[in-house]
């Protein structure tokens, strides 16, 4: 079993030296609260930010809630369907938003920066992945609140598909965050129960398929994007990359003095490994972007995955797509299910011709003195499964 229903000590050991925490809210928590305006939920929340601030706590905000800021400005009842207005809404309501945040903060005697993301900020161009990482660590330097979303109103893809659970987990991720926390409208995650009671899961050390089976969707709210699955996603980011992640109800927001006071609320996601995956397997796991796959027998899918080995050519079956020499590329098990990711010391053209021999044959094999043994070296791979 991966999950428990009551804390054993897991809050206490994830808290431990927590420094640098990212604090993601959702549209609902600033939009849909009756008895408080837009305005004083951001107040809400700035006021415990700068509460965590004096206690010594580096925040990093990813906050939702442009369209829905829009929809307010506009008028328009309902999150529009279609991509323009969507994006229209965004625009205007991201105004509106960051108004109200610096706002909030000035009377903290702080200010907040604003950084509109899209995937091609994080995911697909290494260049412009550090630039984010250095502007962010900037703002810290200089005391600002760094304030995150989706560049809702250019990134269509964003918009159609994009959650602000994931951006949150990738933000934490590249920023080697000590502790994620998603602030929604349930107190984490439940189990539900043939008898009809829902049980809160306190801990889950392991994020399963099972886990994600107990997850709903979105729930039809006016304001809602994303549900429980996209949080258990991020969930997964997180504990991969060897930090914990926390989903609570934020419909208070002083629930975070008591996230990091170590309170047995809401659901802990406890890392899956045992040290901090370091800079450059993260950008390898989660923001490079692969341009083929090399497919590998069962005995190599072990050497790789369980026991920290290079990828030789001998455990090599075959390749899909076309990559050069310095790609990432995905590692796939003899199910077709990616087992890794690594940067090929060979192109597929090469892996094509010395896939199943032996080392000492690659040079006879390419005409010239091979420059690797190994196809993927280990200091250069990331196990993902």
């Amino acid at each position: 079993m991966h999950y428990t229903f009551e804390d054993r000590g897991e809050r206490a050991q994830a808290l431990a030296g927590v420094r640098r925490v990212v604090v993601k809210v959702g549209t609902r928590l600033l939009m849909d609260v009756p008895g408080a305006t837009k305005g004083e939920r951001v107040q809400q929340l700035v006021d415990e930010i700068a509460v965590l601030r004096q206690q010594g706590f580096e925040v990093i905000l990813v906050s939702s809630g442009a369209v829905g800021a829009g929809l307010a400005v506009l008028g328009t009842p309902r999150r529009p369907r279609d991509v323009p207005g969507l994006q229209a809404h965004a625009a205007v309501g991201q105004c509106r938003l960051m108004y109200l945040y610096e706002s909030a903060c000035a009377r903290h005697g702080f200010h907040c920066g604003q950084l509109l993301l899209s995937a091609d900020d994080l995911l697909r161009s290494r260049e412009r992945h550090l630039n984010v990482t250095n502007c962010l660590g900037e703002l810290l330097r200089n005391g600002v609140l760094p304030v995150i979303n989706e560049n809702d109103s250019v990134s269509v893809d964003e918009i159609r598909f994009g959650d602000n659970d994931t951006l949150a987990a990738l933000v934490a991720t590249m920023l080697r965050a000590d502790l994620t926390i998603l602030l929604t409208t349930v107190d984490g995650m439940y189990l539900p129960a043939e008898d009809g009671s829902r049980p809160r899961m306190s801990v889950v050390s392991e994020v399963s398929d099972d886990t994600f089976s107990m997850a709903g969707g979105t729930d039809g709210n006016p304001f809602s994007v994303g549900g429980m699955k996209t949080k258990i996603r991020a969930a997964e980011i997180v504990t991969k990359a060897g930090e914990p992640l926390w989903i609570a109800d934020g419909t208070d927001f002083a629930v975070l003095r008591r996230v990091l006071a170590g309170g047995d609320t809401g659901t802990l996601f406890t890392p899956r490994r045992h040290e901090r995956m370091h800079s450059h397997k993260r950008f390898l796991a989660f923001f490079s972007d692969p341009t083929g796959s090399i497919l590998v027998d069962a005995g190599a899918a072990r050497a790789v995955g369980q026991q920290g080995r290079s990828l030789l050519p001998g455990g090599v079956v075959g390749h899909e797509g076309s990559f050069r020499r310095g790609d990432t590329v995905r590692i796939l098990g003899p199910e077709g299910r990616e087992l890794a990711r690594g940067t090929t010391n060979y192109s597929s053209d090469e892996i094509g011709r010395i896939r199943g021999v032996k080392t000492s044959e690659i040079s006879a094999l390419l005409g010239e003195d091979a420059s690797f043994d190994e196809v993927v070296h280990r200091d250069y791979l990331v196990v993902t499964q």
